[in-house]
């Protein structure tokens, strides 16, 4: 396979319309142009899952009439003056129950009616708990009380009648908080989307009690947020916060009265937001985890809100959550759980699987996941997880990592190799002074030089300059009995500061008992600098891996907790400008549930010359 060279962002799932200027199937929805459908053509041979008709990543043609009342509830004419202009508006009430498929966590619902918030292993009482936020809590915990996630734990912890007392005293004690929409983190966009969404999909469980005042309350909320939403959401950037903005206008357009107008207007919104969030691939341009699965699991609710009013749902909804899910399944490792990627903790399989499952999308992983940037790796029992991309953009960045080229290594449900992960948790049970270092190259299993970022990681999630472009290979080469796969990558972050670049090679034996590794340091220009500088590699270990140095300290046994044995070893070669040490010292590993574990990782130091160098190891298994 010939060379690529990728930049940052990947490219969105609307840029294939590029591809095809011509197409007239390409007109967008929000023009209101009628769209004649050409004879298909014959669609060429993909994987399984992944054969999607072009067509279907943009929003359904619509006619003129429908086009006409986009634009006039998008000037500000009220949605019941355009749906029934000749009729008294109808009461404010929600019109149907939605019957999502989506679980929430039913040990954090049991600890909602023990009076407890459990956010990431945190146990927060209901009763201490600011809502208005003038002492900002961590922002995971902030995304949980301001998004109405715990709704969903809560309905799924207990029946209705059990649960109902307890969403009306939490969902009361905020709206006295936030009682007109306004600033703060409750009023980001995203947490407002997803808000809305909640509540109306969960409406029963704060709106069927006996408490009439918070009813009316809480209807009124619902139709200021809608509105708020109406407003604010074409101003917001592009990510999973304007899509989630957009979804909640949907929703209201579908579940409040004389909500046509709001539902077109949303529609057009959202399957543009969609297209600006996601890759061609089906990766989201933050490159996080997380947010793919957020994403998922809002589709599937969404689509919900289409059935339980039996409005037919847009395509285009469908397919884009068809196309969310295969990358995401290449990011579980053998024990179910994804990798630590962009901030984001070992998601738990439990989790993973509740979120596929209900989606109903039936897929294998995908293998070459090049937009979303992680090349995947599988032979036998071993997986390879490989950062093969730059960081996601700014615009797109969420808890920005400076992760490129770095690789985690499964050998069935134990993890061999991984990175630390976390950082998005911090403040929880994961320390917040450490959030900014977890974030940081070294905290991941990959080269760094001079202990620098190969991309600068800002405050805030935000990264600055660094790596721009990866060049990346994937090709299968004669092994042992089956073939082997070989990836290689090369990223610049280090080129402007030190005039290097780094490449990486890993080479996943057919049977995935072996796996080696060449970290190459070539020069950027064709002037090489003297001087030396120091690097070192990094190999973090997985939770429980038990590691021996060799007496000749150029390699170590790792001992897995299931008792299986891997050996690395350092390669015969030596180059460098001085001796090359191996060690084993302190890391952590963040756990799904986001609790920090205590564990090891092997380091390879020295110096290299500024004019280049080469180090290979080896890890192979050998029990």
């Amino acid at each position: 396979m010939a060379t690529l060279l990728r930049t940052p962002a990947g490219r969105r799932a609307d840029a294939l319309v590029e591809r095809v200027a011509d197409n007239p199937v390409l007109a967008l929805a929000d023009r209101g142009e009628p769209v004649v459908q050409p004879e298909p053509a014959p669609p060429p041979p993909e994987e399984p899952g992944r054969a999607l008709a072009l067509s279907d990543v943009i929003a359904a043609p619509s006619g003129a009439g429908e086009a006409l009342i986009r634009l006039a509830y998008r000037m500000g004419v009220p949605g019941h003056a355009l749906s029934q202009p000749f009729r008294r508006p109808q009461a404010l009430r929600v019109l149907a129950t939605v019957e999502s498929p989506n679980r929430g966590d039913r040990a954090a619902g049991t600890a909602l009616r023990a009076g407890h918030f459990l956010v990431h292993g945190v146990r927060l009482p209901i009763s201490g708990i600011d809502f208005a936020g003038s002492g900002r809590p961590a922002p995971a915990v902030e995304r949980v009380l301001h998004s109405f996630s715990w709704l969903a734990d809560l309905a799924a912890s207990a029946p209705r009648a059990d649960c109902t007392p307890v969403a009306e005293r939490i969902t009361g004690l905020w709206l006295h908080a936030h009682r007109q929409p306004g600033k703060g983190p409750a009023w980001e966009v995203e947490h407002a989307g997803l808000r809305l969404v909640a509540w109306l999909v969960h409406a029963p469980l704060v709106l069927a009690g006996n408490d009439k005042a918070l009813k009316s309350n809480m209807l009124a909320a619902i139709a200021e947020t809608a509105s708020w939403l109406d407003r604010k959401v074409p101003r917001e950037g592009a990510g999973l916060g304007q899509v989630a903005g957009w979804a909640g206008i949907v929703a209201a357009g579908l579940l409040l009265p004389h909500g046509k107008p709001r539902r077109l207007y949303g529609e057009a919104g959202l399957v543009k937001a969609l297209g600006d969030m996601v890759g061609e691939d089906g990766g989201v341009l933050s490159r996080c985890p997380a947010a793919q699965l957020d994403a998922i699991r809002l589709l599937t609710d969404l689509i919900a809100c289409y059935e339980a009013v039996e409005i037919t749902p847009l395509p285009a909804l469908e397919v884009m959550r068809e196309l969310l899910v295969p990358p995401l399944l290449a990011l579980r490792h053998g024990d179910g759980a994804l990798g630590n990627w962009q901030g984001q903790a070992a998601i738990p399989a439990d989790r993973v699987n509740a979120a596929i499952e209900a989606s109903g999308v039936r897929t294998r992983p995908l293998a070459a996941v090049e937009g979303w940037g992680y090349s995947r790796i599988k032979a036998g029992d071993t997986l390879v997880q490989f950062d093969t991309a730059p960081p996601p953009r700014a615009r797109h960045v969420r808890t920005g990592c400076a992760s490129t080229l770095a690789f985690e290594l499964s050998d069935g449900p134990a993890r061999v190799i991984v990175n630390c992960g976390g950082a998005a948790l911090a403040g929880g049970q994961v320390p917040a002074r450490i959030g900014q270092g977890l974030r940081a190259t070294a905290a991941f299993s990959t080269l760094t030089l001079d202990n620098a970022n190969s991309t600068a990681v800002l405050l805030h999630g935000q990264l600055g300059k660094g790596v721009e472009t990866v060049e990346l290979e994937r090709r299968m080469i004669p092994g042992r009995g089956r073939e082997a796969t070989r990836i290689e990558a090369a990223h610049d972050g280090y080129a402007q500061r030190f005039g290097l670049t780094h490449r990486r090679i890993l080479t996943l034996s057919g049977d995935g008992t072996e796996l080696a590794g060449e970290d190459i340091l070539v020069p950027s220009s064709n002037k090489g600098k003297r001087g030396k500088i120091a690097f070192a590699i990094r190999f973090h270990l997985g939770r429980g891996v038990e590691v021996q140095l060799s007496g000749d300290r150029r390699g170590a046994s790792l001992l897995l907790p299931d008792g299986r044995l891997w050996q690395f070893r350092l390669g015969g070669d030596r180059a460098g400008a001085g001796e090359i040490t191996l060690s084993a010292e302190d890391s952590l590993w963040v756990d799904g549930d986001g609790r920090p574990h205590a564990t090891e990782q092997l380091v390879i130091e020295g110096l290299a010359l500024r004019s280049g160098g080469q180090f290979s190891w080896l890890l192979k298994k050998t029990g």
